[in-house]
């Protein structure tokens, strides 16, 4: 997917290879902050601080004025590195950013391991976890999610397909992957199916992130991945047209922000601030440049109803 302002880092990418080498430039857990004269920088200077809900957030969070956000920067279009390799970029990264302006609060982007974000919020050692968490029952039990975007699974495969693979019979075949997603766990689970039919296993291969799955499937190692669909269509068009689509999307989930379980006054804060955003139109001017508008909710809410 194209980005169409100023802010757009669709320069950096020649291919998936070029994604990867800027994952490993951000290394280490650099704090990041939005570059000043950005696209985003200026819409978020546009958003008007709702008082009241400003008021909601915890004084824990608020009293610094920023919010900290442990995010996994390899997930393009969602959340993904610039060219200097430590700007964190993305729509999930517009977005949030106009949501904490709506609570009065600036944000510091914390690039982390995606396995490790759900942890660090419990800790503390992160305020939220914004990183493209698809909803389900697990999470839900361990944290608070606040819904705020519609998203689901789907596979590619170099240009042509000319492994033959299909999603519903991937036995025997290398499929990449990143670790700790929901996709992880499906193609394990198709892989278990496989060999209970007596056909070969599927061969996993996790990633750390999502460029270098992409990496994977373009140079030829795993013959398919898959991922969140504005993912899988942003790395199409960013490769050149290497990949395809395989098969049809499915499992549509909702996205939603991480907090620490029980962080109740927080989570109505956040929702309220989605919810002002959709009412404004800013929401959907973000997802708009993004070319991801087809995900919009038209309520953002705590907790909802969780895929299984």
């Amino acid at each position: 997917m194209r980005h169409s302002t100023s802010s757009s880092p669709l320069t950096l990418l020649a291919g998936a290879v070029a994604l990867l080498t800027l994952a490993a430039c951000g290394g280490g857990g650099t704090e990041t902050a939005q570059p000043a004269g950005s696209a985003s920088s200026k819409a978020e200077r546009s958003v008007v601080v709702d008082q009241k809900l400003a008021k909601q957030v915890p004084s824990a969070i608020s009293s610094d004025g920023k919010i900290t956000v442990g995010t996994d920067a390899t997930y393009a279009p969602n959340e993904f590195l610039a060219p200097d390799g430590q700007t964190v970029v993305g729509f999930d990264v517009d977005l949030f950013r106009a949501v904490a302006a709506k609570l009065g609060l600036r944000t510091t982007f914390v690039p982390a391991p995606f396995s490790a974000i759900i942890p660090g919020v419990s800790s503390g050692k992160y305020e939220i976890g914004v990183s493209s968490f698809s909803i389900n029952a697990d999470r839900e039990k361990q944290t608070d999610m606040i819904s705020y975007f519609n998203a689901g699974t789907q596979w590619a495969a170099p240009t042509g397909n000319p492994d033959g693979i299909d999603p519903d019979n991937a036995c025997g075949k290398k499929i990449a992957v990143q670790r700790g997603t929901v996709q992880a766990d499906d193609v394990t689970s198709r892989s278990k199916d496989c060999t209970d039919n007596g056909d070969p296993a599927i061969q996993v291969d996790q990633y750390q992130g999502q460029d270098q799955a992409t990496s994977a499937v373009v140079s030829g190692k795993d013959q398919a991945m898959l991922a969140d669909s504005p993912v899988i269509a942003y790395a199409i068009s960013q490769t050149g047209g290497r990949l395809e689509k395989v098969g049809e999307l499915y499992d549509a989930a909702l996205y939603g922000y991480v907090v620490k379980k029980g962080d109740t006054a927080f989570s109505d804060a956040l929702a309220g601030a989605v919810n002002a955003l959709i009412a404004d139109g800013t929401y959907q001017r973000i997802l708009g440049r993004w070319k991801v508008d087809d995900g919009a909710v038209a309520k953002a809410q705590v907790d909802p109803p969780a895929a299984e």
